[in-house]
């Protein structure tokens, strides 16, 4: 029998519209020696019949997990349990990927001997097929080395679809104590980049990240934002313990998420006290993120010569400190309203 090179893991929730596009460019890559493993999370669509058609088509190559709904998050984890790939990849169901996509990133990581692979990807509207954004699409040249360039993880976006893990990284990866809400997919990552040692990029788009209308912006209701507080300081008080040397990184990290990217959210909820809530979010980053403010990743020094995310987090810190950030907030919404861009990458 064959090595099973990659495990592409598929969660599958009410797609039944798109899951047989995502699964046509996963069944048809170019790297054969992989598997697709469907969970079916309760779906009360359509999804787990797809999914039997397409088991039946294609045998072995597609493995199918049904189960009762508990979210992504489990979903996941169920998955990672499950696969038997020397590389694991997550995939959503209403997004598809280039028949090369597994290829181009399997040898990337093989080549290079790193532990993560990272593609670009195109942010299109589902509806229409327009294009909004191309990102991602870093250097093949460039690499980042764990331990001695911590803070370039800041330039990488906060999904898992657009990258591939060596599976060891996700086997012995932490049990959330508070499984996290919402920003479920950035700390996802976290408990992944904890035990990584270097990550290698793809210079091209494989990811089609199809954006829903009513999902460019996110509202986040008051009553998720302490969920959320405790879960990033389970992921801090873990990088604490296994790896101090990244604690100005985790702090950083908290800042762009928490104080930038969940307060955008926030700002949504218009029968938010949003001045009140600001202020709780910076005693909140100050107690217990407290690197943030002097971390050198988001020091003009560092910028200068890392440009990028960290340029732009420097600019924010910036509003952050002198009491401009709704203003910064106005022109994040126009921004992503405009032009369906995340200018925080």
């Amino acid at each position: 029998m064959k090595k099973i090179k990659l495990s592409i893991i598929v969660p599958c929730y009410k797609v039944e519209k798109y899951l047989p596009r995502c699964l046509d460019s996963l069944v048809n890559q170019t790297l054969k020696d992989i598997e697709i493993i469907c969970i079916n999370d309760g779906s009360p669509d359509n999804c787990i019949n797809i999914l039997k058609n397409y088991k039946e088509k294609y045998g072995n190559k597609i493995v199918i997990i049904d189960k009762e709904n508990e979210g992504v998050w489990r979903g996941r984890k169920d998955g990672v349990k499950k696969a038997k790939g020397e590389f694991i990849g997550f995939v959503d169901s209403d997004d598809y990927v280039s028949l090369d996509y597994a290829e181009k990133l399997y040898n990337a990581a093989i080549s290079k001997n790193a532990d993560i692979s990272v593609c670009g990807f195109d942010r299109i509207d589902l509806d229409t097929g327009k294009l909004y954004s191309r990102e991602m699409c870093k250097p093949e040249s460039k690499e980042i080395i764990v331990s001695k360039n911590p803070g370039d993880m800041l330039e990488l976006n906060g999904a898992p679809w657009n990258k591939i893990y060596r599976a060891e990284l996700l086997k012995k990866m932490h049990d959330m104590v508070n499984v996290p809400r919402v920003l479920d997919d950035m700390m996802f990552l976290q408990l992944i980049y904890i035990n990584a040692n270097k990550i290698v990029f793809i210079p091209n788009s494989l990811v089609f990240y199809m954006v829903r209308k009513d999902s460019i912006i996110n509202t986040v209701k008051k009553d998720a934002i302490k969920p959320t507080y405790e879960s990033m300081k389970e992921v801090r008080d873990l990088y604490y313990n296994e790896r101090p040397e990244l604690i100005d990184y985790i702090d950083s990290c908290a800042f762009l998420h928490l104080g930038v990217s969940l307060m955008y959210r926030m700002s949504e909820d218009k029968t938010l006290d949003f001045k009140s809530a600001l202020k709780e979010n910076k005693i909140f980053l100050n107690t217990n993120f407290p690197r943030w403010k002097k971390s050198k990743y988001i020091k003009l020094s560092y910028v200068i010569t890392h440009k990028g995310a960290n340029f732009k987090l420097w600019i924010v810190k910036i509003f952050y400190n002198l009491g401009l950030f709704r203003l910064f907030i106005s022109v994040y919404k126009f921004m992503i309203k405009k032009f369906g861009v995340d200018i925080k990458w």
